[in-house]
Formats: structure tokens, sequence, C-alpha cells
């Protein structure tokens, strides 16, 4: 998880700190070159060995005094960019590029650093400011779960071909995991194979999928659910919709009515991990249009780059609640930022 990102982010850190390197050479050569001329009388041959002593020490003497360096906002703007061009390439929102390059500015610009020490302060300002991106790290949804009048219904929503549906099935098998009955709401009646796909599940899992015919009110299938839990005291509705872009008028004030029909204990989007900035700013767009409370980003597993992951709850100031990380009902993990931390490097 996050190869790309990880490999590129080190060699961006090791690169500005040659960069740092070379500049402080130049200046160390630029003071002994400038040491000033006096007319010197003929020197016998032992006394221009004393010279070339005199010169040597005079170089390192220089040489130790720039054991540090300070960083011009000019030079900080030339070594941000090797860093920001890697952030871009790796799928970063530039909200987070933004907060990341004002924190290294406070560490940086004109603040004594030790030249040896360039490369690990900005490595570890970075990892203090990634860790901070993420937003209610410690949020349990089986404990809410368990604690919540019943039924708990969740109402998932995103695009189409986001891997709702397989995340519904994922999160069932989880809740079942944890002694948790679940029914299934069929509510994306807009698209031709959506409940066929969802009924498939629900026989692999043995669970009630509460469906309605192609083209119903989605609104009512949900509602017929929440009907069908609170009778058979089931604990979790967990309702399907019909992916839709933010730009589609129609589904998207077929969602608000499902909104305000079910009143879910929490709104999720699905985005694909791999899908970079339009995954994030798909999560942006729902999350004005009806609002979102948490998110899962399916595909994590194959993602190389890592951007959507560390940007998508700072963009969205919600938190990232699972992973999808394979193919099987199983691989489905709570999110862990140390896991996170880690797949990146740290």
């Amino acid at each position: 998880m996050f190869k790309f990102f990880k490999d590129k982010i080190k060699g961006a850190l090791k690169n500005i700190s040659k960069t740092v390197e070379e500049k402080s050479d130049e200046l160390i050569q630029k003071e002994i070159t400038e040491e000033p001329k006096i007319a010197q009388p003929i020197m016998t041959r032992e006394k221009k060995i004393e010279k070339i002593a005199d010169k040597k020490s005079i170089a390192q003497k220089i040489k130790e005094k720039i054991t540090t360096r300070k960083i011009s906002n000019e030079e900080f703007e030339e070594l941000f960019w090797q860093l920001e061009i890697v952030l871009m390439e790796n799928n970063t929102a530039i909200e987070v590029i933004e907060k990341i390059k004002e924190s290294l500015k406070l560490d940086l610009v004109n603040v004594p650093i030790e030249r040896n020490k360039i490369e690990k302060t900005i490595e570890d300002n970075l990892k203090a400011t990634i860790k901070e991106l993420f937003k209610d790290t410690n949020f349990d949804l089986i404990s809410k779960i368990k604690k919540a009048d019943k039924p708990y219904v969740i109402l998932f929503l995103g695009v189409n071909g986001s891997g709702k549906t397989t995340s519904i099935a994922k999160l069932t098998k989880l809740l079942q995991n944890n002694n948790l009955k679940v029914v299934l709401a069929a509510a994306d009646t807009f698209r031709a194979a959506a409940i066929d796909q969802l009924e498939t599940w629900g026989k692999e899992l043995d669970i009630k999928v509460i469906k309605h015919d192609y083209g119903a009110d989605a609104a009512a299938v949900a509602f017929d659910a929440i009907k069908h839990a609170k009778a058979k005291k089931i604990d979790v509705v967990l309702i399907d919709t019909a992916g839709r872009m933010h730009s589609n008028t129609n589904l998207v004030d077929e969602l608000k009515k499902v909104v305000r029909v079910t009143q879910p204990n929490l709104k999720v989007f699905v985005g694909e991990s791999i899908t970079g900035n339009d995954c994030i700013e798909q999560a942006k767009k729902f999350d004005q249009a009806v609002g979102i409370d948490g998110i899962i980003l399916a595909k994590a597993d194959v993602d190389e780059k890592g951007g959507t992951a560390i940007s998508i709850s700072y963009v969205t100031d919600k938190p990232i609640l699972y992973l999808g990380t394979g193919q099987k009902l199983e691989d489905l993990e709570k999110f862990d930022v140390s896991k996170i931390m880690k797949g990146l490097g740290w």
C-alpha cells in the first residue's frame, strides 16, 4: 500500500537535503575566496607552507561556523517545489499541500537548523502534519451501534462503480461477526442489475433483502426496510442507493428524499482510493448536497499513491471508517492511522 508515494517522498527529501548541503558548501567556498587580499612580501618556502596551513585552518573554521543554516523564504519556495511535485503526482489535495507547506515553513524559514539534520527535520514535520490530517480517528462504529437505539440506519452513497454494494456486503459480514443482525435495503431502483447484485450478497450472507420493483420509489424501499427491522428486532439497516453524480439533480433530489424519510444515523460515502482527486471532489460534493458522516475507501490495497487516503478526511472534515483491502468479504479493515503511517514508511 502506498509504495510509490513512500519511495517518491524519500527521494524528494534526499534531494532537498542534498540541495541544501550543496548551497552550504557554496557559501563556505565563497567566504574562503572572499578573504581580504593583502599585498604580501616575497616569501620563503617555509613561509609558503605556513601560509597554506593557515588557509586550511581558516577554511576549517569557516566550515565549523556554518554547521547550521537559515533557509530564506525564497530558498524555501525552491526547495518545497521538489516536494510539491511529488505530492501532486500522488493525488494529494491542494488544501493538504498548502497545509504541509505552511507547517514546513514555520519549521524551516529563518530558523537555525543543523546542516546534517535538514532531511530529518522535514521528515519529522511531514510525518506530524500528515498524522494531524485525519479526523475523529477513534470513531468506533460497532460500539456506536451497540449503544444506540435500534435499528441503527446506515445510508450508503457515491458514484456508479465506486464499490458501494460490495462495501455493504463486507460491512454486513463484519457486523455479523460482532453478533449484530442486519437487513439490507435495495434502494438502488435505478440501475438494472443493482437489486440482483444485492440479493446475491444477501443469499451468501443469509440475510433478508427488502426490495421493490425496478423504478420504484427508493425512499419507500428504505422505509419498508426500517419497518421490517423494527418488527423483527433487527439491529442494523444498511441502505444501498443508486450511484449518481452530484450534478444529476433528479437523483440527488431522490437521495435527499431518502435522507428525509429514513433519518439515518450515519451517511457513508464510498469512493475508490485509486481515483485520487476525483474521489475527494465527489466526497466534497456529496457532503454539500446531503451531508456525509464518514467515508469508506474501496481498493485501498491497490492504491500505490496514497494521496486520497491522506487528503479526503482533512478536506471533508469527516473520518475514514474503513478501507477496502481485497475481494473477499473479510477484506474490510477498520481505519487505523498507524497502519497508514506505516504504509507511508513511518
